[in-house]
């Protein structure tokens, strides 16, 4: 696991943005862009893709430890300081302007779990096959050819 790798999963696990990253970083006097910061958490394939190194991520975790539980002088509750970030994540609005779309399913007792569909219902049913005598009889397109290409069959 690199470098990246540990500074992605810890980003994602305290719900940290780019922002509050630099902050972080601050704390113990390391600074660094925005656009620095991006490039550590690009695909490895990315033109702009930058190893993190140790030096970074060393600064990182002793930033976060400052920051989650403060000083000596002025220590934190590391779960206030989660709680306060979980607070900062702006919500999904619920308005109803656009109805979300499920596709209902071709068979609703086979689209149960808890129960196997049943012998007798709409789903056991074999398809209607329509009995039409009166069509016409299909009318041959094209002749079928035979194909002489040297080989002789016995």
């Amino acid at each position: 696991m690199t470098n990246n790798d540990i500074l992605k999963k810890l980003r994602v696990a305290l719900m940290l943005r780019d922002d509050q990253i630099v902050e972080i970083l601050e704390l113990v006097d390391f600074r660094i862009t925005k656009s620095e910061l991006g490039a550590f958490f690009r695909a490895e394939d990315h033109e702009n893709y930058m190893e993190c190194g140790d030096q970074v991520l060393r600064n990182f975790l002793n930033g976060l430890v400052i920051h989650l539980r403060g000083t000596k002088e002025n220590p934190k509750n590391p779960n206030d300081v989660l709680a306060k970030h979980k607070a900062e994540i702006p919500k999904k609005d619920t308005t109803k302007e656009r109805p979300e779309f499920k596709a209902a399913p071709k068979d609703s007792e086979r689209a149960r779990g808890d129960k196997a569909p049943s012998k007798t219902g709409p789903a056991a049913k074999k398809p209607f096959k329509k009995n039409n005598t009166k069509t016409a009889p299909k009318v041959q397109v094209v002749e079928k050819v035979v194909y002489k290409n040297g080989k002789n069959k016995k």
